[in-house]
């Protein structure tokens, strides 16, 4: 057996590639199929967080290192085909309420660090179900919801479908025969027909032919060359304030931030897992508290460089999908992302009307999450309606979070079912009427 042969061995073993039934051509695939599926992050999350004010190519370098550090750790050491990247539910909230609210840079790390410290807690003292008991079934169904539909927003916003008309204080169509709003509508169902079409990779595909779209109208600029060296990002390193992070009146926004990674990861890895084959007769994952490890402590590491909550993504399952089954997948997904590094400029010249349509497609879908809640139930769906209908009108994922607790906590109280909710959940519809307190008299 020649060098590469052994070589090609000592990985095949080291990942337990025929534990698995697969191999390493079958796990090389697959960690591409995850990386097409997955790249529209690199183009839409440097756009949303220097909407917040972060310097985009900065922005760009923290999301690609971020997202290739956090999984290759998820890959070496759990050894399944996962991949994180920040979520684009806290990243909206990152940008868009906090940043674009006038909260400084490092309170707002400070924020995703407390995140990624509990749910570290969590992880390690074995408590989710705990976690699973005390938040209300209702709520942590809306958050996302809430989360997916102010995504949604914004992307219609800066799509220039919707704006807002101040004379009338609503909101109203925009001008739909700019190109801007063309383009964004053309990309829009671009993504519906490659996702409909189950084409791998197809949000990157429409967001790639959108953008070469945009050149004969303007919109799309080219840059000077194709290849660059990284930006660096001191603006984004440890910029961090995590004794500011701890008053009272970004409780919310600790919620929002939690909550959604929470069951979001949790969702996730059972999800793909069972694609994956992993799970027992019981429906449990073995090693699941390994994927928990990873999945917390990246949050909390990445807030240090000022990156929104990393989270397990959902995309993992496209790798799953064309064979992939151990942590091999996730590695040679993770090199693909490492090498845009390398081509920042074709990543910063993509507009936004190449990026809008993903938000606003993406935000859609997380509706779908509403048809768990029990609408037999007052005292389940209107405090899930209440999350979501004030996360909109305030274009505040805390303030949802913060209303919905309030008034679940009434419901339960006034119905004679007090004892359906955990002690806990009374506790913090107080602090939750406190916050409002707070934000009432500033």
């Amino acid at each position: 057996m020649d060098g590469q042969g052994v070589g090609q061995g000592r990985l095949s073993a080291f990942f337990k590639c025929s534990d698995f039934g697969t191999d390493l051509k079958t796990e090389l695939i697959a960690g591409f199929t995850t990386f097409a599926t997955m790249a529209y992050i690199i183009a839409v999350v440097p756009g949303m967080l220097s909407s917040g004010g972060v310097p985009k190519g900065e922005a760009f370098t923290v999301t690609v290192v971020m997202t290739v550090l956090a999984s290759l750790v998820m890959g070496l050491y759990t050894n399944r085909p996962f991949m994180l990247g920040p979520g684009l539910g806290s990243v909206a909230i990152f940008s868009f309420t906090l940043l674009k609210g006038g909260v400084p840079l490092s309170i707002a790390s400070g924020i995703v660090f407390i995140s990624g410290v509990i749910f570290i807690l969590v992880s390690v003292f074995g408590v989710r179900e705990f976690i699973v008991t005390v938040i209300p079934p209702s709520v942590k169904v809306a958050v996302g919801a809430g989360i997916g539909l102010f995504i949604a927003l914004l992307g219609f916003k800066h799509a220039g479908i919707i704006v807002a008309n101040p004379g009338k204080n609503v909101l109203v169509f925009g001008d739909l025969t700019s190109a801007k709003a063309l383009l964004s509508i053309l990309g829009f169902f671009l993504v519906l027909f490659f996702t409909a079409r189950k084409v791998k990779g197809g949000i990157i595909f429409a967001v790639l032919l959108t953008t070469l779209a945009g050149i004969p109208f303007g919109v799309t600029r080219l840059p000077g060359s194709l290849v660059s060296m990284p930006s660096g990002i001191d603006s984004m390193m440890f910029n961090l304030d995590i004794t500011g992070a701890l008053s009272p009146k970004y409780l919310p926004y600790l919620l929002a931030f939690f909550i959604p990674d929470f069951f979001s990861t949790l969702g996730t890895l059972l999800a793909v897992g069972a694609q994956a084959g992993y799970l027992d007769e019981k429906g449990d994952m073995p090693g699941i508290d390994k994927c928990f490890y990873v999945d917390s402590g990246a949050t909390a590491f990445g807030s240090f460089f000022s990156c929104p909550v990393l989270t397990t993504y959902l995309e993992s399952s496209a790798g799953v999908e064309a064979g992939g089954r151990t942590g091999l997948t996730t590695v040679v997904a993770s090199f693909f992302f490492l090498l845009t590094l390398f081509f920042s400029p074709i990543a910063l010249m993509i507009p936004s009307c190449a990026t809008s349509p993903v938000l606003m497609y993406i935000g859609i879908s997380m509706l779908g999450s509403m048809r768990k809640i029990d609408y037999s139930d007052m005292t389940e769906y209107i405090p899930a309606f209440v999350c979501v209908t004030v996360t909109i009108f305030s274009f505040n994922a805390g303030n949802g979070i913060a209303a919905a607790l309030v008034v679940y906590a009434f419901l339960k109280l006034v119905t004679g079912a007090a004892r359906d909710a955990h002690w806990s959940v009374y506790a913090i519809a107080l602090l939750m009427i406190y916050y409002f307190r707070i934000i009432a008299t500033h």
